[in-house]
């Protein structure tokens, strides 16, 4: 199979460093290859997607060099797909629906159990509140995997070949249900959430390397184990360090000022960014 990477932003505000790090490596190791890098715009919440940030997507990566093969691919477009695999897995009684609030899952966790981490990659990692109450999707604000039930069925495995994590990475997923808990898949008013979609989106595509920042580590163990309940490829994974601030933490899209579209208004090259961001 062709060596295939992507990069997949949401169009929710400005790219900054940290963007044109990961959408660079991903291009230049699709290079390196003689493969194919793609575009997706992750555009799952449409009440934050703004047509705008879409287009600036479009203008920084053009400026960065960095090309992308056939259509964007838009997740909004595929809203039936998720809903589709998310039956799938209802059928086989591997989800439930819950109607917890991040208050309730506040109050919940406020006597943790010794040696138990409180947080995942999701935050608060949920208690199990209504894992057993059956409650019909009208009353739910949105539905859970239940990873005790998927300790039963997956058996996941991945290669990584980023600098921190480089080997193979056997999941178990009854570890994951006290490490990581039931992860949300869909919410009321979204198709799909970001787990969901982004395994989907992979397969779809036919990505073969998933190039992004070492921060989704642990994610990555929610989408292998996605991966193996709905019978799905796992590709390789490379997650790459982080472009950090002056005091050490991670850029976000509030951080206007490493936005590219700031570089590039202050007369920085391609060049320039490249250098700032190590390559």
């Amino acid at each position: 199979m062709t060596f295939t990477t992507r990069f997949a932003p949401s169009p929710t505000g400005p790219l900054h460093l940290g963007h044109a790090y990961s959408a660079l490596l991903a291009h230049d190791m699709a290079q390196a290859q003689s493969g194919r890098f793609l575009l997706r715009i992750d555009d799952l919440d449409q009440s934050r997607a703004r047509p705008h940030w879409e287009q600036q997507i479009y203008d920084d990566l053009t400026w960065l060099g960095v090309t992308w093969e056939g259509e964007v691919r838009r997740q909004s477009d595929h809203f039936s797909d998720y809903s589709d695999a998310l039956n799938t897995l209802r059928a086989r009684d591997l989800t439930f629906e819950c109607r917890c609030s991040r208050r309730d899952i506040d109050a919940a966790a406020n006597a943790p159990q010794e040696g138990v981490p409180e947080f995942g990659p999701d935050g608060r990692i949920y208690p199990g509140t209504c894992r057993n109450l059956a409650l019909p999707p009208a009353d739910a604000t949105c539905t859970r995997l239940n990873m005790q039930t998927a300790a039963q069925n997956a058996k996941a495995s991945f290669t990584e070949t980023g600098p921190s994590h480089s080997g193979t990475h056997t999941i178990d997923p009854k570890d994951m249900a006290s490490t990581i808990g039931d992860v949300v898949l869909s919410r009321r008013n979204m198709a799909a959430a970001y787990h969901l979609a982004v395994v989907l989106d992979d397969v779809a595509t036919n990505v073969t390397h998933v190039i992004r920042g070492e921060d989704l580590f642990d994610a990555t163990r929610i989408h292998v184990v996605l991966q193996s309940l709905l019978g799905l490829p796992t590709p390789s994974y490379h997650h790459h360090g982080l472009i950090r601030d002056d005091a050490g933490k991670r850029l976000a899209k509030r951080d206007d000022a490493r936005a590219i579209a700031k570089y590039r208004a202050d007369g920085a090259s391609p060049q320039d960014i490249r250098a700032m961001v190590g390559l």
